[in-house]
């Protein structure tokens, strides 16, 4: 009986120490894991083709355009063109396609290595912007001398939460921490050659938000199959609304309707403009302009259990260069010497792509706040305070880039996440 005693106690100290073997493995193994974050430039996973074009990068999800006839007699009717003039056009595209699908690569790589290791609960939202911004400057080789010009980050990291909409980056010495709860807009841009890919979702764990990012989502990619040459913009807006507005969310016992954000729009994009002059609704009742052939597009729908507008407050984070036909009197108002350099500066390492206060301090630039702040002033850089809604509602956020091109749209920053 004693033996039997001693074999069983044997045998479960055995077991413990096969237990405890197999837990410190499986720690070891994670440990040593390879993490997504970008050791190289994203030039390194693509050869070189034998062609005239050094590399060629991934083509984004093709949609095919759509015949259609709206309520007023408007008619949307792509003519077919020869197999060999569509050949042609789609070869004067070719350039810029390729510079749009090399960032577009990089931000789908950024995005799943913030959602699967950045964005969590109990993380500073500045680290979360720092880290993805390092990772996007190290795929594009941003942070070798003025090579963010050429290609890096296309504007600031926006996480806005709950009922700020839009503009919020964190300024240095931000403590916000990201909770369980909390309803994140993580909106980050890329660009190549001052191609800009805007692409954005919406990060919100608790299951009691789920109804409200289906109705942005579903409304997006109502946006997105709405849109096409020769469409105008209003008609989709009104595509946009009747989608986002037919849904209902229930959040802590009370019912919303999801509205759409009015004030808030997509736009088209130009090289180093990310808001390039044409405005996409999300409500009916928008301008009868037409997109046009070779067009890119930011397509972007917020939902909100709010009041459905939004209102500038707090802080500003978000800054840009104005062009040189929207500063007043082409920045002649500048007064003080240390704005002149600022602007300068900026200039050189930004043009006219958005910046924040963070990337000035990446930058090397100190005690620059009252330069900045003349440059405003003085009509030369342009601000964007963060938007928001009603307090103590949601306002959620997708986005896709499209590119208008001959024969077809296509969806740019789409990825296997959405």
């Amino acid at each position: 009986m004693l033996w039997h005693s001693q074999h069983v106690v044997s045998e479960v100290s055995r077991r413990w120490k096969f237990l405890l073997l197999t837990f410190l493995a499986i720690e070891v193994v994670a440990a040593f894991e390879e993490s997504l974050a970008p050791t190289m430039p994203i030039h390194h996973y693509f050869p070189k083709s034998d062609g005239p074009r050094k590399r060629m990068y991934p083509t984004g999800k093709e949609r095919k355009y759509e015949h259609k006839t709206y309520s007023d007699g408007y008619r949307v009717e792509i003519t077919p063109s020869c197999e060999a003039e569509r050949r042609e056009m789609e070869a004067i595209l070719l350039d810029k396609a390729n510079s749009i699908r090399k960032a577009a690569e990089v931000h789908r790589r950024v995005r799943r290595y913030a959602q699967q290791e950045l964005i969590k609960p109990g993380v500073k939202l500045i680290d979360i912007c720092e880290k993805l911004e390092n990772a996007t400057r190290t795929y594009l080789e941003a942070d070798k001398g003025k090579a963010g010009t050429k290609a890096g980050i296309g504007f600031p990291t926006g996480v806005s939460l709950n009922n700020c909409a839009a503009h919020y980056t964190s300024n240095p010495g931000d403590k916000t921490v990201l909770k369980y709860d909390d309803v994140l807009k993580l909106d980050f841009g890329t660009h190549v050659n001052g191609f800009i890919v805007d692409s954005a979702f919406t990060w919100a764990p608790n299951d009691k938000y789920e109804t409200l990012l289906e109705a942005v989502k579903d409304a997006t990619y109502t946006g997105i199959k709405e849109a096409g040459i020769d469409v105008r913009l209003c008609d989709v807006g009104e595509a946009i609304q009747e989608v986002m507005e037919s849904y209902e969310c229930v959040i802590d016992g009370k019912t919303y309707q999801v509205k759409c954000v009015r004030n808030l729009m997509g736009h088209s994009i130009e090289p180093y403009r990310i808001h390039a002059g044409k405005s996409v609704p999300i409500v009916a009742g928008g301008p009868s302009t037409r997109m046009e052939e070779g067009e890119v597009y930011a397509i972007e729908t917020f939902g909100t259990t709010g009041s459905g507008y939004v209102r500038e407050y707090g802080d500003c984070s978000h800054f840009a260069l104005n062009h040189a036909e929207e500063m007043l009197d082409g920045g002649a108002q500048i007064k003080m010497p240390r704005a002149a350099k600022l602007k300068s500066f900026i200039e050189k390492h930004f043009k006219t792509l958005p910046f924040c206060p963070r990337y000035l301090e990446w930058a090397g630039q100190k005690d620059y706040m009252p330069a900045l702040r003349h440059l405003v002033e003085s009509g030369v850089v342009e601000d964007y305070p963060p938007l928001y809604d009603t307090r103590g509602s949601y306002v959620a956020q997708y986005e896709h880039t499209i590119l208008l091109r001959p024969t077809c749209k296509e969806i740019v920053s789409q990825g296997d996440d959405w």
